[in-house]
Order: structure tokens, then sequence, then C-alpha cells
């Protein structure tokens, strides 16, 4: 009887489903009203004209119209500044 007994088990067995995060509508596309933009963790992109931010960090539209992305300079509380990219509606 030549088997293996007690030989246990992998210990690497496991895998995340991928989020599917990103953007969903790129700078110049058309988009209508309560369309996704983006899906995000945190705040990678801000909302701007027209954009709305959802429970879940994600910017979606609240207006038809065309997608644009624009950056800007913002203080935090330190006086420190850094650049942000807000998506905007127009």
């Amino acid at each position: 009887m030549a088997h293996t007994k007690a030989g246990g088990s992998s210990r690497n067995g496991r895998d995340s489903n991928a989020k599917r995060l990103g953007i969903k509508v790129h700078d110049g596309n058309q988009i209508t009203n309560g369309s996704i933009i983006a899906k995000q963790k945190g705040n990678k992109y801000y909302p701007g004209k027209n954009t709305k931010q959802a429970k879940d960090n994600s910017i979606y539209a609240i207006k038809d119209g065309t997608v644009k992305f624009t950056s800007k300079q913002k203080t935090n509380f330190q006086g420190k500044t850094r650049k942000i990219t807000l998506v905007n509606v127009i």
C-alpha cells in the first residue's frame, strides 16, 4: 500500500475577482444622464461640472453632454498644494 497519508492541502488556492475599476468614458466622448464615467476606490478623480460622486466613489453624469477632464491645483488644510483631476460634462 504505497500512498501518502497526511499530505495536507495547498495554501495558495485563493484569488479575488477583478473589480473593473477605471475610466469607462474617455475625454471627448458623448455621455447620457446617469451614466458612469469612472469607477474608483478613494478619490483619484473628482466630480466637476454636471457630475456627482456616488456612495462607492464612482463619478457619474447628471446631464447629457461631452466628457472633459481638467486639472487644477488644490490646497489642503496644511497649505500644501497638489494637482487633482476634475471630471466635467459640458
